[in-house]
């Protein structure tokens, strides 16, 4: 099992920069990918951003060039730093520990979110 925990949410006006946070505990922590996903107001969740155990990441198109993942195995935390923020950025974020392991069984893991409200 591992339990997440994000951090670093809040409100911020519009360009401005916010950096979230999500610890781990539990688990291999440096095995999993590590996703970040944020429930807009009356949408379906969607995906964010991911990086993988070596470090590599993939972003969503309308955060792209604006955020960036990263992670620190030996703290056991991943990071979204968000620059440029716009009123549409408003949502929670989640944070996500996933993987498969070699025999195919899936681990799926979720924070309890933390809300970032972009308004002036």
């Amino acid at each position: 099992q591992v339990q997440l925990v994000e951090s670093g949410g809040g409100l911020v006006q519009p360009g401005g920069s916010l950096r979230l946070s999500c610890a781990a505990s539990g688990g291999i922590f440096s095995i999993y990918d590590m996703k970040w996903y944020r429930h807009l107001p009356g949408k379906e969740r969607e995906w964010v951003a991911t990086i993988t155990p070596g470090g590599s990441t993939n972003y969503a198109n309308s955060i792209k060039g604006r955020f960036t993942m990263s992670r620190d195995n030996a703290k056991r935390t991943v990071y979204l730093q968000m620059n440029g923020l716009k009123p549409e950025d408003t949502a929670v974020y989640y944070c996500n520990a996933f993987r498969v392991s070699a025999l195919g069984q899936r681990y799926d893991f979720w924070g309890q979110g933390t809300q970032v409200t972009v308004s002036s």
